[in-house]
């Protein structure tokens, strides 16, 4: 007999996404990092993956824009990633591009 999963809002908080920086230019480092947050519907189902983004960071040390190269499974957690590199901050001066891959595992 099965039972349906049930996640309370701390568990998935607690489910947050794991990611390694390996920006394009290795000072280019977050003075502030945000974890995506893992999508409910996602962790309802068991389901992980991934997603790779390349940012670029402005002048001012503030995320200008991020694209999506990769994710596995599509459609899932690219939405939680963008929304969590957004807010990331870098020293002022640290104009540059770099990438990162953000594991969403339960």
């Amino acid at each position: 007999m099965f039972l349906p999963l049930r996640l309370s809002s701390l568990a998935i908080a607690a489910a947050l996404a794991l990611g390694v920086v390996a920006p394009a230019h290795a000072e280019l480092k977050p003075t502030k990092r945000v974890e995506p947050v893992y999508p409910p519907e996602a962790a309802r189902a068991g389901t992980t993956g991934f997603v790779e983004v390349e940012f670029t960071v402005d002048a001012a040390g503030k995320v200008a824009s991020v694209s999506v190269l990769n994710a596995k499974p599509s459609r899932t957690f690219e939405t939680a990633a963008v929304k969590a590199v957004k807010q990331w901050q870098f020293p002022t001066g640290a104009d540059g591009r770099g990438k990162v891959r953000l594991d969403f595992a339960l």
